[in-house]
């Protein structure tokens, strides 16, 4: 991830930006609040540099890629013109060159750039450019809300992000897929905690269809995580308080509890990191399972005077029992203009 004041305190599982909120996002007056786990597949638009590493040839190390001007955190969406859609698209283009030089259409901080790199043997003799590139991620998150109207939720409060450049990963296409949790690996100060899933393969609950800075979102296509579940109030900003609340989260098999929290500040709507609030978690039995906040708890509903607020987003590294969420408003722009 990025370096940034907010890294020093905390895991940074989010960037938000500062945004209005519309009138559309306004106009969603309830939402249903779920907290539970599901696993999380996306596919990329391209592939995602992830690191450059030297070939090792018969002459040496080079790196081609490097040598091209190509830089971790870029995407490689076109080899000579030809649309790459995985790894294997990639190393099929590198080897078809034979050593010939290749143009890499790259995307960098939204804007298209072409480069040209020549391909050199390993000592095995297959042509490489010396870049480790990832095209997927998978992983286990909570499910915040889903709107009663149209289907639509909203999870996590924060983008997914490639671990080892910080970079919002482009999403070409992802889903939803039931997960119950099969163990918690506490947190301890200076250890964060997280959520163990068990994917259940085949049971695809949602679509992801967008990757934001404030959540991902999609289309829920099996209710039954929902419908037996009642819709509450959407709380404007200025509702937030400091002071007593709920997160609603699963953190044993398939069962969503209630557990209470405080909210113990609320940040202004131009926060520089972004944060809508500050929690701390009080109630003794979470404590006792989880050590607080763990990872995979991103997107667990907090509800305060039976109205939903915000989204869990972060823990904070040397206190486990406190992190910080997104309010809900934020989630909801975002939600309605992606």
């Amino acid at each position: 991830m990025h370096q940034s004041k907010a890294k020093k305190i905390a895991i940074s599982l989010l960037l938000t930006f500062v945004m209005l909120v519309s009138a559309q996002a306004a106009e969603i007056s309830s939402l249903i609040p779920i907290g539970h786990t599901v696993g999380i597949q996306m596919s990329a638009e391209g592939v995602l540099v992830v690191q450059l590493d030297d070939v090792q040839t018969t002459d040496g190390a080079v790196c081609p890629a490097r040598d091209a001007g190509v830089t971790e955190g870029d995407l490689i969406v076109r080899v000579n013109g030809t649309e790459i859609r995985s790894n294997d698209d990639l190393q099929k283009q590198i080897a078809l060159s034979g050593g010939q030089p290749v143009e890499l259409e790259l995307v960098r901080d939204g804007e298209s750039h072409t480069v040209t790199a020549a391909p050199c043997a390993d000592e095995d003799g297959v042509y490489r450019i010396g870049v480790l590139a990832r095209d997927s991620i998978a992983g286990i998150g909570t499910l915040t809300y889903v709107d009663p109207e149209t289907g639509e939720y909203g999870s996590l409060g924060h983008g997914i992000c490639d671990s080892e450049t910080g970079v919002l990963m482009p999403l070409k296409d992802g889903s939803l897929i039931y997960s119950v949790v099969g163990s918690v690996q506490r947190g301890e100060a200076g250890e964060p905690g997280a959520l163990q899933g068990e994917f259940q393969t085949g049971s695809t609950v949602g679509t992801v269809e967008e990757n934001t800075e404030s959540g991902i979102f999609g289309t829920m296509t099996d209710s039954s995580l929902y419908a037996s579940l009642e819709s509450v109030p959407v709380a404007s900003d200025d509702e937030i308080q400091v002071g007593e609340a709920e997160i609603l989260t699963n953190v044993e098999d398939d069962a969503v509890e209630k557990y209470s929290v405080q909210v113990v500040k609320v940040y202004p709507r131009d926060d520089e990191y972004g944060r809508g609030m500050m929690l701390r978690v009080t109630d003794q039995d979470l404590l006792g399972k989880t050590g607080g906040i763990v990872q995979g708890m991103s997107g667990s509903p907090v509800l305060q005077n039976g109205k939903i607020i915000g989204a869990v987003t972060h823990v904070l590294v040397d206190d486990p029992t406190c992190g910080y969420a997104i309010s809900i408003g934020r989630m909801l722009e975002e939600m309605t203009n992606s």
